[in-house]
């Protein structure tokens, strides 16, 4: 048994959540079917920068989109991403500031100051 192995695709899966963009791409998709233009004016991005993101969800058939005439309507595919969410949420608010406090992942300390 290669535990390298075993564990590969939930790491590839945390990674493609753990950028800051994705995450927020799939949390506003949790919400709801979005075109492009909504996740810019909601994320506060350029469309180049959150097309990129929604190409590298797409690639890992987190989400998907339909076309509605000239426009492309994004989507999560799986409804247990959501459940993967609030579960994440959860975990963190049990876990108080143990993880954004964590020294390897967590907030790096002058970003925490200038937060609180």
């Amino acid at each position: 048994m290669n535990c390298a192995r075993d564990v590969a695709p939930a790491v590839a899966l945390f990674r493609s959540l753990g950028d800051p963009t994705r995450l927020a791409i799939v949390r506003r998709l949790a919400e709801g079917e979005a075109r492009v233009v909504d996740l810019t004016r909601a994320l506060g991005l350029a469309q180049s920068t959150v097309s990129k993101h929604l190409a590298c969800l797409r690639d890992c058939r987190l989400i998907d989109y339909r076309i509605e005439g000239r426009q492309s309507f994004y989507s999560l595919t799986r409804p247990e991403l959501v459940d993967l969410l609030r579960s994440a949420e959860l975990l963190l608010a049990e876990t108080g500031e143990a993880v954004a406090l964590c020294a390897n992942y967590g907030v790096p300390a002058a970003e925490a100051v200038a937060t609180a």
